[in-house]
């Protein structure tokens, strides 16, 4: 460590290298729901997609295929079969690209200012949408036009989706709960728990409630059922003595259902809501995390470091701001919950 408390080494935690990344810094990570095919959007205008191999412990990657917006690209997001990635971002439009299939990428979905969030919804058979617009729009590939537009109360931040709960935060600390059987109705709207803007939000795997994270080092446990707002909690974290960062991604595991939390500190750790307990915190690298995600077995923790522009272009340093993608193996004490000592465990 640097006497200024930031670690000098891009890798401490040893983690595989991505091959041939990006050559600005990193806005969305999305690993397929089908296979180990992770996609990068980035600051450079592209989308690129690698093949990512697995061997016992030993982890590699191949570089498949890339496609260009007019803009930066902010977000990213894998139809359920694998097939086919999104993608949206400051030319306020949304790309289909047919990966697998070898196709070109067409525009689905169009806003009037950039797209900072996508998604697709299965049980739907539709795509969302969030802008700085601040509209969530509803979007059926066969049409031109969306299905259904949502007026938001500020510009949208930060999406999740597990059918039928999606969770949208905008700014002004607004937390949007939509019920999805009624999508064109808000199920509650909440002020974040959070005093600071709003970064990143995961819904609970049991749908039950979600995560929230904010520029000031913090998340917040929020549960969604009244009988429930007892169990609602927050805590600090990425911070360093005086220094607080941002806390910008959250991912929870698909198998254990414990959570990552990635920070413009550089670290990432690994923490179980239900005990609450942080179950492994990761060195931290030279350069923030400004996005992370599982691959579908939570095998392959993907994260990215690089600039994330929070002190602007007049702290870019070019020569050192080095963009990479890292890939981690879990352990299973990282992401395995536990029952906290003295308690007779969970049920």
């Amino acid at each position: 460590m640097s006497a200024f408390g930031i670690a000098s080494n891009s890798n401490p935690n040893k983690s595989t290298e991505v091959v041939s990344p990006p050559s600005d810094s990193v806005s969305s990570l999305s690993f397929s729901p089908k296979a180990n095919y992770l996609v990068a959007t980035s600051w450079d205008n592209q989308v690129r997609c690698w093949e990512i191999t697995k061997s016992g412990t030993t982890v590699g990657s191949v570089g498949k295929a890339s496609i260009a917006h007019d803009q930066p690209v902010l977000c990213s997001a894998w139809k359920d079969d694998g097939t086919t990635v999104f993608s949206g971002g400051c030319d306020k439009q949304v790309k289909m690209w047919p990966l697998l299939s070898g196709g070109q990428p067409v525009t689905v979905a169009m806003h009037d200012a950039p797209v900072k969030e996508v998604a697709w919804i299965p049980e739907m058979n539709l795509l969302v949408s969030g802008s700085w617009d601040k509209t969530l729009r509803y979007w059926d590939l066969r049409q031109a036009n969306p299905v259904h537009t949502q007026q938001l109360p500020e510009r949208c931040y930060a999406l999740t989706v597990r059918h039928p709960l999606m969770v949208v935060g905008t700014a002004d600390r607004n937390l949007i709960v939509f019920n999805l059987q009624n999508p064109q109705t808000e199920f509650k709207r909440i002020t974040s728990p959070l005093k600071y803007q709003t970064r990143c939000v995961a819904a609970f795997p049991d749908q039950q409630g979600f995560l929230v994270g904010s520029i000031e080092g913090r998340v917040g446990v929020h549960h969604l059922d009244d009988q429930q707002q007892n169990k609602n909690f927050t805590f600090k974290c990425h911070r360093e003595g005086n220094d607080i960062y941002s806390v910008n991604s959250l991912n929870f595991h698909p198998v254990h259902h414990t959570f990552a939390t990635a920070g413009s500190d550089g670290a990432f750790n690994f923490w179980d809501k239900d005990s609450k307990q942080r179950l492994k915190a990761m060195s931290r690298c030279n350069q923030p995390i400004p996005c992370s995600s599982f691959n579908n077995d939570g095998s392959i923790y993907a994260y990215a470091v690089c600039y994330d522009w929070s002190k602007g272009a007049e702290n870019h340093n070019p020569a050192t701001a080095k963009t990479c993608i890292y890939l981690h193996l879990p352990q299973e004490s990282e992401v395995k919950g536990k029952p906290r000592i003295g308690t007779s465990g969970r049920k």
